[in-house]
């Protein structure tokens, strides 16, 4: 069901790991190609160019854009009271991680008389997209609305694909996780079109937005690097991956059951086993044909397993292992090994990192408290899943008095003239005219 990779006897660079564990391929440049109609389509047009939109690729013709607060309203009084609760548990755990991302106010005094202050300062108004299709994620609305309202985004908007079974609605979960939250500002739209709505806006329609967050497909990716420069992204999210770095210790029915769990994602989606154990191999193997029949989207799960992305990864040690998964950089990384806290503090390159037996990717996807829009495909190397951070912006104060600005004139000057440009001293001698 899932290929095997064997690196044991082998020294490989940060590179050689990678090509050793392809992902799956997303040809974002040619979906750029695709989506740039649909682009150009919003861009220059009306509510009826998105409600033809709806038709063309989600089979439904809504009524409007704009969700009703009627509707909000409906679907949270509607809600399964278990479903509630988990909700709001899951929220208050997420709300108390991300209240500690908060950053104050830092004065730092250069010289007497001469400060810079920093500021976090959130962005006006954001643009949230939550996913639909194969599943529903009143989770993916909690993980982005939370953050934002806690950078305190004054102007927050979601954007969610209009669902036929629902009267071209989106996904009533989705919308009384929103009301749940406060969320007034509903838009039922998907795909590239909902990031052209919030990246041009649409006079009756929607305010144009200053970032957009949250995760979705190929078209989604696509449509956020075509308007990057317009407005601020998060990422490019790809497709979903989990990774474990697992010794003999690990249970092969947990291993098993975690892999699956990100393969149900999407038959895409990749799923990673590097061990130092054969025997934990050939045992997760087995784990697998027994589970993935039994679960409920086999098919689904067994051609993510059975795809390139996907590999049980053998290793010398776990101190090779600790290299092939900071080379791979996965967007959820599980350290399933007797020293997994030790393990763990040696990871430099992981969208979020799970140490033990006790902190599957589950539990992260909706109640750690941690959040769950995190970078894939690699990017986990640069890029850090959605936080308060991602909706704040740095800014600087300057304030120098007289002396302060007297005494640092001349370094200035100096500097301005080396770099050929001398109107920059100037504009500091300049008020030497009138002291």
């Amino acid at each position: 069901m899932i290929r095997t990779v064997d690196l044991r006897g082998k020294s490989l660079d940060k590179a050689g790991y990678q090509a050793e564990l392809p992902r799956a391929q997303l040809d974002v440049a040619q979906a750029m190609v695709l989506i740039e109609p649909i682009l150009r389509r919003v861009q220059h047009g009306n509510e009826s160019d998105l409600i033809a939109l709806a038709q063309e690729f989600d089979g439904v013709t809504p009524a409007s854009i704009r969700v009703p607060q009627s509707a909000l309203d409906q679907a949270l009084a509607q809600l399964d009271p278990a479903i509630r609760s988990a909700l709001e548990e899951s929220a208050s755990r997420i709300r108390k991680v991300h209240n500690d991302q908060v950053r104050g106010e830092t004065r730092t005094t250069v010289v007497d008389g001469g400060t810079v202050t920093e500021k976090w300062v959130p962005v006006d108004r954001v643009g949230l997209y939550v996913p639909g299709g194969r599943a529903v994620y009143p989770s993916s609305v909690m993980m982005n609305v939370i953050p934002a309202q806690i950078a305190q985004v004054q102007s927050i908007a979601v954007a969610s694909p209009p669902q036929k079974e629902f009267g071209g609605l989106p996904h009533p979960t989705i919308l009384a996780t929103c009301a749940l939250l406060g969320v007034t500002e509903v838009y039922a739209v998907g795909g590239a079109q909902a990031i052209a709505l919030f990246g041009y806006g649409m006079k009756g329609v929607a305010q144009k937005c200053d970032l957009v967050t949250g995760p979705g497909n190929i078209y989604v990716a696509a449509a956020k690097r075509a308007l990057r420069g317009i407005i601020g992204i998060d990422s490019e999210a790809g497709p979903t991956e989990i990774a474990i770095l697992a010794d003999e210790s690990a249970i092969a029915a947990d291993v098993a059951a975690d892999l699956i769990s990100q393969a149900e994602h999407d038959v895409i989606a990749a799923a990673v086993l590097v061990t130092t154990s054969t025997q934990l191999a050939k045992d997760v193997e087995v784990e697998l044909e027994k589970r993935v029949a039994a679960t409920k989207h086999s098919e689904r799960i067994r051609t993510a397993l059975t795809g390139i992305q996907s590999a049980i990864v053998l290793v010398d040690s776990v101190e090779q292992g600790l290299d092939v998964v900071n080379a791979y950089a996965a967007e959820h990384l599980e350290i399933q090994t007797k020293n997994a806290a030790r393990d763990a503090a040696q990871i430099r390159n992981a969208g979020a990192v799970f140490i033990g037996r006790f902190s599957p990717v589950s539990l992260g996807d909706y109640s750690a408290g941690s959040n769950h829009v995190l970078p894939t495909g690699g990017c986990a190397c640069h890029s850090s899943g959605l936080s308060v951070q991602t909706f704040l912006r740095g800014l600087h104060f300057i304030e120098y008095d007289q002396k302060a600005f007297t005494d640092i004139l001349d370094t200035v000057v100096t500097l301005a003239n080396s770099e050929d440009l001398p109107a920059h001293g100037e504009a500091m001698t300049a008020r030497l005219e009138n002291l």
